[in-house]
């Protein structure tokens, strides 16, 4: 684009980008999203703890964390203590699955019927719910003993071991209540349930039925057996649950380059399905795509299913694409159509968001659940002005036609990568979550890190080479603060912060965060690499991170303001013990519970079961490191942070 075209804000920051004084310009572009009306000053009012690296997790002052929840723990009753080595497929189906990772919170009230989630999420009931957590993946070299490292744990895995360990992934829902000593869950409640890779599920939406979703199993391509890569997620305030499909691609083997369809080869090089993968394939035949070509095809959705009826069938909503989702996230506003955002968790890949054909209803909670699966998926375009455009990913507009491979709108979705490559969509560094604050209305998107961008690469959204710190855009579709269009094709955006420390001596290490200087952020204050993100009921933004370690401390959480004289000056709330990474916050409705995943405890070089690095957090030496939830809580029954 030509320089007489950009705004001199806009020239600046793009002449700055890299340093200290980038994000600074970026801070002062836009202030679309912040309002003089609702100044936030300083309500993060936690004592910051510092950055270290150990086998513990760490909070502030007047704070406390129940584990509540960790991996092989019964929902069910039981009166078999768990041990892994005493562990087989269809106990573990009744016990908390492995490496949980997104959490949501579904309030249950007294005297609503199941039926009606929506009057259930309403009631804003913070003391009893429903936690619903994904299980993203496994490890068999932490999980089992006899296993030297976590390669050897790639291709010799036991039959009996990968058939727990399908059971281990997918998806579990507990009840759980706080009562006057913390929070505990509720076995045997009729709500408990685990979604495993073998749970019967249904597909819906354009590609359902599709020739290239038929397999030898399922010749009519509208059903699946189970999901895996659950990374992140979404909830819908008429009661349902959204689940993410990640790294799908590593539980396929095989070779694509021995397929007869090319096009099918070239789909799953995409993603990463290769013969040195995973030995599933090896146990359960549709995992190898010699055998089943077409499986991978029926993974890489969002899912749907509804927490409050354990015999519902989950629904893959083909609507929104095919890729490694991060997660979903939805904006409803009445009389509106639902806008749904999310990122496609790879390096170059694209931020999406999907405009539903239907409008939002509160009061119609049976037709609210048909709404995920009609609409259009769009891909967004980040113009260097900071300017943005979302283009539509439909099926003979050019260039998605058959000219191009594309028969038909299942080939469109299916293929959404290629079809949003096509279109122009900006490639961005590894989109994760994108979630929208519910006080300004603006939607922020987690960028966690591309090792793989050149300077030859570098763009106004995407400012770094080799860029291993990560950062967070901030975008402002048309309206007024608290009240944007979020089904409008165009929007504005800047940057928020570049993960960092402001004070590095590389350039490449050097953070910038907001209008703030480098001043104003602790010397505990900057991270790296944000993944996940939620808000709290002031607006305040609370970030988990995935890769602080590399630059020698713990990976955590950190909250700040997205507006105000703070706004993006984080404070260091908690960090994870060693090999660990924070995944899922997620607060109850009135604020005074912060739910966390603690995600891959102990994972480090030369740690497994039979010498782990630690045993987090049962710290018991006949126990390996388990992945967990806590509950953290003031101890003064005061909101979180403030």
């Amino acid at each position: 684009m030509s320089d007489q075209l950009i705004n001199p804000a806009r020239r600046s920051l793009l002449k700055t980008l890299g340093t200290v004084t980038a994000a600074g310009a970026a801070g002062k572009i836009l202030p679309g999203c912040t309002s003089e009306e609702n100044m936030v000053k300083g309500n993060l009012t936690f004592t910051e703890i510092p950055h270290c690296l150990d086998f513990q997790h760490h909070l502030p002052e007047h704070y406390s964390a129940d584990i509540l929840l960790r991996w092989g723990d019964p929902i069910q009753e039981t009166n078999n203590p768990f041990h892994p080595e005493k562990l087989d497929a269809a106990d573990q189906r009744q016990r908390f699955g492995y490496n949980n990772d997104f959490i949501a919170f579904m309030p249950l009230a007294a005297d609503i019927q199941p039926d009606r989630g929506d009057l259930h999420i309403r009631s804003g009931n913070s003391s009893r719910g429903l936690l619903c957590v994904n299980h993203e993946y496994t490890q068999p070299h932490l999980m089992f003993s006899g296993y030297n490292d976590k390669y050897s744990a790639t291709r010799g895995v036991s039959a009996q071991h990968v058939a727990i360990e399908q059971a281990a992934c997918g998806h579990s829902v507990v009840e759980v209540e706080r009562g006057p000593d913390g929070w505990r869950t509720l076995l045997g409640s009729p709500y408990n349930r685990r979604i495993t890779m073998s749970t019967a599920m249904d597909i819906t939406g354009p590609a359902a039925g599709n020739e290239r979703l038929q397999t030898t199993a399922d010749p009519s391509g509208t059903q699946v057996l189970g999901t895996v890569g659950n990374c992140a997620g979404g909830k819908t305030p008429w009661g349902t649950v959204l689940i993410a499909e990640e790294g799908f691609g590593s539980a396929f083997q095989g070779d694509p380059q021995h397929l007869d369809d090319p096009r099918e080869a070239r789909n799953h090089r995409t993603f990463g399905i290769r013969a040195t993968n995973r030995n599933l394939g090896n146990y359960d035949r549709r995992f190898d795509i010699q055998v089943e070509p077409n499986e991978p095809n029926r993974f890489g959705w969002m899912l749907e299913y509804d927490p409050y009826d354990p015999k519902s069938r989950p629904r893959k909503l083909t609507a929104l694409g095919r890729f490694e989702h991060e997660g979903f996230t939805l904006v409803c506003k009445p009389g509106k159509a639902v806008v749904a955002y999310g990122g496609d968790d790879d390096e170059h890949q694209f931020v999406y968001r999907f405009v539903s054909k239907g409008i939002y209803k509160p009061e119609d909670h049976r037709v609210n659940r048909e709404l995920l699966i009609e609409g259009t998926l769009y891909a967004a375009r980040f113009d260097e002005d900071g300017t943005g455009h979302w283009l539509p990913l439909v099926h003979g507009q050019e260039p998605l036609t058959e000219e191009n491979g594309f028969h038909n709108q299942a080939d469109v979705l299916i293929d959404a990568r290629r079809a949003a490559a096509l279109l122009g969509a900006t490639p961005m560094d590894r989109p994760e979550d994108v979630e929208t604050n519910p006080h300004n209305d603006c939607t922020y998107v987690m960028l966690t890190k591309n090792k793989k961008r050149q300077k030859s690469e570098i763009d106004a959204a995407n400012p770094r080479a080799k860029n291993i710190m990560g950062h967070v855009l901030e975008i402002v579709p048309p309206g007024t603060y608290g009240n944007r269009d979020h089904t409008s094709d165009n929007f504005q955006w800047q940057q928020f912060l570049l993960g960092g420390n402001p004070n590095a001596e590389h350039p490449e290490e050097r953070g910038a965060y907001g209008q703030q200087s480098s001043d104003n952020i602790s010397i505990y204050g900057w991270f790296a690499n944000p993944d996940n993100v939620t808000f709290d009921h002031r607006g305040n933004m609370w970030i988990a991170t995935d890769g602080c370690e590399r630059f020698g401390f713990h990976d955590g959480l950190w909250a700040m303001a997205t507006e105000g004289p703070l706004r993006a000056a984080p404070k260091h709330f908690f960090g994870c013990p060693r090999g660990a990474e924070a995944c899922g916050p997620e607060f109850t409705p009135d604020g005074t519970t912060l739910f966390v995943s603690v995600q891959h405890p102990a994972e480090s070089r030369n740690s497994t079961y039979d010498n782990p690095l630690h045993r987090w957090p049962d710290n018991d030496p006949q126990l390996p490191p388990r992945p967990s939830v806590l509950a953290i809580y003031r101890n003064d029954g005061g909101a979180v942070g403030s």
